[in-house]
């Protein structure tokens, strides 16, 4: 494929934060005490530019107050009123600065579409225009991980850190909790934090996943989710009683959301009564890691025993159309493994920049590792598969994207020994073991009892693995339900870059945090082919099943896979139609055209795609069945 070499070097990569002996408030004063730069150069300088040349446009529509004029908005949209000041500014103006400005007057001179396929409501009205595309299969949506608002219901907390203020407010995913977390850092740690040796609510706190589609449409004012699929859907007839979200505390473990919330069994009824009412089988459509959950519930709801669905053999041939994997972490994602190892969060976990921002500033790396350890959520995104899909030290099958004798099987590396663990190369198996050999002993136990990241080697073996809950993340490791009908789509980006593998270092004079990554080092991560997030490897399984009748898919259902190029505009802070990247694919105009597709009846219609050598990969790895 023409992919290039996605072994990369960050030159921009931040330095660590040395977390002892220095708070955030006093990381703040260092820096608020660096060496000014030139005036050129400085951020000053650029925010005065700006508010100069806002005062000037600020002046020049105050003589056109209470008039129309369409001219003068088309010309601001040009730049055409600003050239002058722009000619006097040439030299002070940041190259970067003007030649966005050029080019967007360029673009601006190519002829523009009526409609914007960016714009509200834009494709579901084409599809409605062009195909009569109406609404038939009953719509849920299952978000990813930390894209479900979380509220805080409890009104006691402790005489420390009083609930009472926050009732009913968002703690994760809005304005409040950015709010929370610079005025009480310590009370919000301790509401958001589950109990470690339950994993559940700690002793008089109760955080509770917002629910309806206001969950995750947006993850705060500005930023949306999944408001674009929503607005496609409506635009084609669906409304509240045929089309849900199936929001989820995406901190419990997935067992002990049924534990707790009874989550499974809710989503059990729901299916149900869209099907009684409709006469129509559910389409369920998982972004991320709710891809894992609606894999996890389509083992939960046929098995038999206590918290588990026991539903029958055939509960899903019969209620169940469709499985939507949208960019879905089905074998794991590779940054889940710095998160529970070294806290690391600012490119882990992707989503607001702003409130990614606000837990690297505010909370010091042992602070992050410590709230992110009690999450038992977290670790079901641990890769799967071992060297069968991650390599080993010899070889991995992404090595043909890049041109040297390197590995990515090689995923944490040192490349200074100082001390007993810096000693030897880490593959992804070896990983996960460290991590766990450096955990409290309740993360363990809790990882052991909730999930497992091997495969299986025998049908006999995956049949076996039905039986308890600990394999059902873990399409390796269990088959696909015995369900001919169900239909499979796989769609992800390809063509952005993507962590894949790291550079550590062991400091022993930090003993609470001994490994962090090593950003002194010349290149600290290594990239790979993908959506920004997740490599396309972790997508290996929708490739397998895609073979047919296979111990992994016994009832040869149905599996489309298809592969969006990420495009994405450099004028559009989200990418635009165009854009593959992990959370912006759900704005992506060709995705929301194949959901409402799937939804109105016409999945048949969706032709595979691939652009990647994802494929032939698959063919390579030595599966045993």
């Amino acid at each position: 494929m023409g992919v290039k070499n996605r072994k990369k070097h960050t030159k921009n990569t931040p330095e660590p934060q040395k977390t002892n002996h220095i708070t955030p408030h006093e990381s703040l004063r260092r820096d608020s005490k660096k060496t000014k730069k030139s005036w050129r150069d400085s951020r000053r300088t650029v925010f005065s530019l700006g508010a100069i040349v806002g005062l000037l446009i600020a002046l020049y529509f105050g003589g056109f107050s209470g008039k129309t004029n369409t001219a003068l908005f088309d010309n601001l949209v040009n730049f055409e009123f600003l050239q002058e000041y722009m000619e006097d500014w040439r030299e002070v103006i940041p190259q970067s600065i003007s030649s966005l400005i050029s080019d967007f007057q360029q673009r601006n001179l190519q002829t523009t579409p009526p409609t914007s396929l960016t714009e509200s409501f834009a494709v579901g009205k084409q599809l409605r225009r062009e195909m009569n595309l109406t609404s038939k299969h009953p719509v849920i949506m299952v978000p990813g991980v930390v894209s479900t608002g979380i509220e805080s219901w409890g009104v006691y907390g402790d005489e420390e850190c009083p609930s009472e203020p926050h009732f009913r407010k968002r703690l994760w995913g809005s304005f409040y909790m950015l709010k929370s977390m610079v005025l009480d850092k310590v009370c919000w740690l301790r509401h958001v934090m589950l109990d470690p040796e339950t994993g559940l609510d700690p002793p008089n706190f109760t955080l509770r996943a917002a629910q309806g589609f206001e969950a995750s449409d947006f993850f705060m004012a500005g930023y949306w989710i999944w408001n674009k699929v929503l607005q496609n859907l409506g635009a084609i007839g669906y409304e509240p009683t045929k089309m849900s979200t199936a929001a989820y505390d995406w901190r419990l473990a997935y067992l002990d959301l049924e534990r707790r919330d009874g989550y499974f069994s809710k989503l059990r009824q729901q299916i149900e009564e869209y099907h009684s009412m409709t006469g129509e089988k559910c389409v369920l459509v998982g972004h991320s890691m709710g891809s894992q959950i609606i894999f996890y519930f389509l083992k939960w709801i046929e098995a038999e025993g206590p918290l588990y669905g026991n539903g029958g053999q055939g509960w899903v041939e019969k209620h169940i159309g469709a499985f939507v994997n949208v960019a879905g972490t089905l074998l794991g994602a590779p940054k889940a493994v710095p998160a529970l190892i070294s806290g690391e969060m600012k490119d882990t976990i992707q989503l607001n920049a702003l409130a990614m921002y606000g837990l690297e500033k505010f909370f010091s790396r042992k602070e992050r590792l410590d709230m992110i350890q009690t999450w038992g959520g977290v670790p079901s995104m641990l890769p799967k598969g071992g060297s069968l899909i991650w390599g080993d030290m010899q070889a991995s099958a992404e090595d043909a994207l890049h041109n040297n004798t390197d590995t990515f099987g090689n995923f944490i590396r040192f490349e200074r020994q100082t001390g007993p663990f810096s000693r030897r190369n880490l593959t992804m198996e070896d990983s996960i073991a460290l991590m766990l050999e450096l955990a409290p002993s309740w993360l363990r136990d809790r990882v052991h009892d909730q999930y497992s990241f091997g495969y299986a080697r025998t049908g006999q073996e995956l049949r076996e693995n039905e039986l308890h809950h600990s394999h059902w993340s873990n399409p390796l490791e269990v088959p696909l339900p015995d369900a001919p009908s169900l239909k499979i789509y796989c769609f992800y980006g390809v063509g952005n870059p993507t962590e894949r593998a790291y550079v550590y270092k062991e400091d022993k004079d930090h003993p609470d945090l001994n490994f962090t990554i090593d950003y002194e080092t010349s290149q600290p991560v290594f990239f790979t082919e993908g959506d920004g997030t997740v490599p396309i490897v972790t997508h290996a399984m929708c490739h397998k099943w895609a073979q047919g009748q296979t111990p992994y898919n016994p009832a040869n259902s149905s599996v489309t896979v298809v592969e969006i190029r990420h495009q994405p505009d450099r004028f559009d802070i989200r990418g635009g139609a165009k854009s593959a990247e992990h959370v912006d694919i759900l704005g992506s105009a060709e995705l929301n055209e194949y959901i409402l597709r799937i939804a109105g009846g016409f999945g048949d219609t969706i032709e595979p795609r691939l652009i990647s050598n994802m494929t032939q990969w698959v063919r390579e790895m030595p599966f045993p069945m």
